[in-house]
């Protein structure tokens, strides 16, 4: 019943998004909000069971599919504690790229389901978050530290990172979807820059593929076809030839992309091999031409994209479109954080650091989940009307969501009857939302 209730409050309480302010809500003022601590402290539940429900819902948008598309991406969450578990001074990826800034906070590893709502209907890509995982830095040993620290943490940071850590849990991805009965269906992983590394191109997961935007500098080769004992051929080249070579003739399909479909033009290279991120593994390079935008009366383009996947053989429209859909986990930290206020809860027990967000993060993606599915992700206009200014919305905004669910506890108050809220907490609840 306590987690019904953080649930709620986490998306539907006013100002900042704490423990206090949960307690408030449900008008509980005049005691001390212990309980609400130990739901994180001392009950035992699993963060990851949060979200199964919301996978298995998700995985009725891929019947036709011969893949399940994810995004996986770390984010940051600002803390001010210097003995809250798990901070560490990070790079701030805000910060411009002629001065790099740091932040204090927490570091966690979120995936989500890509549900490509454009192949029912006008909608955009949606996506939902299925895991919230921390990612605590590896603690650097101190300057009195002895000789055997440093050559353990040394030793350690080679498999204690962020891409190892991304490997663990989509090993646990592919072992849950297996479970819930999802055999025959391929994981397709799309990730950024950061993870296209030796790391995660090695790992070889059964049914699993990965798309990852690389450098466009990147030494690649083709296999040796010669008499020597040689694997790879001494000719090497990079994405950027590729691109500037006029051999090799640009396609063009249709994608959607920016609300709309648009023409993309992108070449591709088959069996190609990156000798020092993916060894012997052979991958595919796609190359995605720079799209035109019209801004001021000025035509400019953006910067073109560079791509390897290890799926060989799947279908090159089907990997474009998982890559160009990757970019709506970004709102996801949007709305998580800016709007949410994800991780402003003031916890400090090592239990609670990680479960908070998790189940708030776990709300957050029940709603968006709900709107999915008694809608389609439209209809919804927000409570105090659309300013006139503003455009007409392709899918529904975090905002308006949370709008629609304030009125909806204010016009059925028998649903949080079945939730075993007592009388006076359901008038405490819709007084303060109305």
């Amino acid at each position: 019943m306590r987690a019904r209730e953080h649930s709620i409050a986490s998306l539907c309480a006013f100002g900042r998004r704490t423990i206090t302010n949960y307690a408030l809500l449900f008008g509980r003022d005049q005691t001390v909000p212990t309980a609400d601590y130990k739901l994180y402290t001392y009950c035992k539940w699993k963060v990851e069971d949060l979200f199964d429900p919301i996978l298995k819902l998700s995985l009725d948008y891929f019947k036709d599919s011969e893949y399940i598309t994810l995004a996986a991406d770390d984010t940051k969450l600002h803390k001010s504690g210097k003995k809250i578990p798990n901070t560490s001074w990070q790079r701030d990826p805000m910060s411009p790229p002629f001065h790099t800034n740091f932040i204090w906070g927490l570091r966690f590893l979120q995936y989500s389901v890509l549900l490509p709502l454009y192949n029912q209907g006008n909608a955009p890509c949606r996506s939902i978050p299925i895991r919230f995982v921390d990612a605590p830095s590896l603690k650097r040993p101190g300057k009195r530290s002895t000789d055997e620290e440093k050559t353990k943490y040394n030793k350690m940071k080679k498999t204690h990172n962020l891409s190892h850590m991304f490997v663990k849990e989509l090993r646990n991805l592919r072992t849950t979807l297996d479970g819930v009965g999802v055999h025959n269906k391929k994981i397709l992983m799309t990730v950024d820059g950061g993870f296209c590394n030796s790391t995660c191109f090695s790992a070889d997961i059964s049914r699993t593929e990965l798309i990852a935007r690389c450098r466009k500098d990147a030494k690649l080769c083709k296999r040796y076809q010669g008499q020597k004992r040689k694997f790879y051929d001494d000719e090497k080249f990079t994405p950027e030839e590729i691109r500037k070579d006029d051999s090799i003739p640009w396609q063009e399909k249709s994608f959607f992309y920016g609300g709309e479909w648009r023409i993309i033009r992108y070449k591709e290279v088959n069996n190609v091999l990156w000798q020092r991120g993916a060894k012997k593994k052979e991958l595919r390079l796609i190359v995605l031409a720079p799209l035109p935008y019209v801004r001021g009366g000025k035509r400019n383009y953006r910067d073109p994209a560079y791509l390897l996947t290890t799926d060989t053989e799947g279908s090159i429209e089907v990997l474009i479109q998982a890559y160009l859909d990757h970019w709506q986990i970004e709102y996801n930290h949007r709305d998580e954080k800016s709007i949410l206020g994800v991780g402003q809860a003031q916890v400090r027990n090592e239990k609670s650091v990680v479960k908070q967000p998790g189940l708030h993060v776990a709300a957050y993606s029940a709603m968006l989940m709900a709107s999915i599915i008694c809608n389609n992700d439209q209809g919804i206009e927000e409570a105090q009307g659309r300013p006139k200014w503003r455009k007409a919305a392709k899918r529904n905004t975090c905002r308006a969501l949370i709008g629609e669910l304030r009125g909806s506890l204010i016009d059925h108050p028998e649903e949080l009857l079945e939730m075993d809220l007592s009388i006076e907490m359901i008038s405490v609840i819709l007084r303060k939302a109305a």
